[in-house]
């Protein structure tokens, strides 16, 4: 872009900063970043430990005052109510206005609710923004009893939050597992006895029927669809999130569940663009999603588009696919494709720790032995090894030989992880015999892996 023209970013999230920053390096352009939630860039994830107090908010902000006026990135805190697509204008609920010659929407997800009766009662919300968060500290004062409305990472979250006020937690979960459409039924057993651990209640095949009020108009109990009735002053519906484009879909912009864009993050209309949670692929590859909602796919795609628009054209790639995420004290790593369940043209190696807080799942072709997947429970493995093995194709057998490379305790693969290469002889007993595990440092100094910033 040149010097003279102007990006505006509606959305201060890691996927607008990050492209932010990113054309900031190679061009001299106007950029300013407008944002309805908040007046600067924060991190999402710590939203919960804010909360808890662990950390203030202002232990949040990666970037002091100073960083933004350095690097001229204006940034202004406001809705924005309309784009003009024809004008290249954006109208402000206060009434200003922006002018833009190319911009680009980063407005992230909010949560998704589905007309339950009562979800609008006072102690009732979601968990997504930092209004939620403050929201939160109100409605959870003086609280004894709260339900969580669905099982996935941010239901866990908000029920460790309420753990840490002492507030007693139930969590409804539709299906007969935790997080039955993601993890395969052992590991979802695994987290669920973690999280029971913790002292939470989890009910399984229950959904919610309706929020009954008191007589003040605040949240008392809710029903079931099975006609279970439970007291709480506080419901956390954490059924998912869809893309924040509620305001664009009277604007001529096409949408779907989120804007449809291109491989280059192109939209419907000329010189916008659309990134992050908000962002629908009108033509995803193969096993991947539409929508790709986590933190670190929203920086890949600030990094990616940062590129076109500073004259790289350049087609987004993600890569093998990865997630992190906690279930309380329990660490979560997925790599690649480990669907909830699989045919018999896959099969795994399946290894889990008599205590219950680990587990390794390694899931490959039965026919070539190529490597499709990684879960990990409780162990945490090196990222640039796991994504290596993904991006070269590696086959089981390949991944057997380098596996005490991986792990960050070496300790550890001594005296545990022997029994994958144990169940491994088992099943492929003409494969010669993997990597001794007195060459592991050899192993990690071929893969130069030591810093801690290659783990994720």
């Amino acid at each position: 872009m040149q010097q003279s023209q102007h990006l505006v970013i509606i959305g201060n999230g890691i996927a607008g900063v990050t492209l932010a920053q990113h054309v900031r390096q190679k061009s001299n352009c106007r950029i300013t970043l407008v944002s309805e939630e908040s007046a600067t860039h924060f991190s999402r994830p710590a939203l919960m430990y804010v909360y808890m107090g662990h950390m203030r908010y202002k232990d949040i902000l990666p970037y002091p005052v100073w960083y933004w006026q350095k690097h001229n990135l204006q940034q202004v805190h406001g809705r924005v109510t309309k784009v003009d697509f024809e004008k290249k204008e954006l109208e402000l609920q206060n009434g200003e206005s922006i002018e833009y010659d190319t911009l680009v929407l980063a407005t992230g997800s909010c949560p998704a609710f589905y007309n339950w009766p009562g979800q609008n009662l006072k102690g009732v919300q979601g968990l997504v923004t930092l209004q939620d968060l403050q929201s939160m500290e109100e409605n959870t004062k003086e609280v004894s009893e709260a339900v969580i409305v669905g099982g996935g990472l941010i239901g866990v979250e908000m029920a460790e939050m309420l753990l840490s006020r002492g507030i007693a937690v139930t969590i409804l979960v539709r299906d007969m597992h935790y997080w039955y459409n993601v993890l395969p039924k052992q590991e979802a057993i695994l987290v669920a006895n973690n999280i029971r651990r913790h002292g939470i209640n989890l009910l399984f095949g229950e959904e919610l029927r309706s929020i009954n009020p008191d007589a003040e108009g605040r949240v008392q109990s809710i029903t079931t669809q099975s006609g279970k009735q439970l007291r709480c002053q506080f419901v956390g519906l954490a059924t998912g999130v869809i893309p924040n484009v509620a305001f664009l879909r009277n604007s001529g912009l096409e949408t779907d569940r989120g804007i449809l864009v291109n491989e280059f993050f192109e939209t419907s209309q000329p010189e916008v663009y659309a990134i992050g949670d908000c962002a629908q692929f009108r033509h995803p590859a193969p096993d991947a999603p539409a929508v790709e909602q986590l933190w670190y796919t929203g920086r890949q795609h600030g990094e990616a588009l940062a590129q076109t628009l500073t004259g790289n054209r350049q087609k987004y790639n993600r890569g093998p696919w990865f997630n992190s995420a906690k279930f309380l004290d329990m660490e979560y790593q997925t790599y690649g494709f480990v669907p909830a369940t699989w045919d018999t043209s896959y099969d795994s190696l399946y290894w889990e720790h008599s205590d219950g807080a680990k587990a390794i799942r390694l899931l490959y072709e039965q026919e070539s032995g190529l490597l499709i997947g990684v879960n990990l429970l409780g162990i945490r493995y090196r990222h640039d090894l796991c994504h290596h093995w993904l991006q070269q194709q590696y086959t089981i057998h390949q991944v057997m030989q380098e596996l005490p490379a991986v792990n960050f305790d070496p300790e550890f693969f001594q005296r545990y992880e022997q029994e994958l290469y144990t169940q491994y002889a088992q099943r492929f007993p003409n494969q010669a015999t993997p990597a001794s595990k007195t060459n592991w440092w050899d192993l990690r100094n071929h893969f130069n892996l030591f810093s801690s910033s290659d783990s994720c």
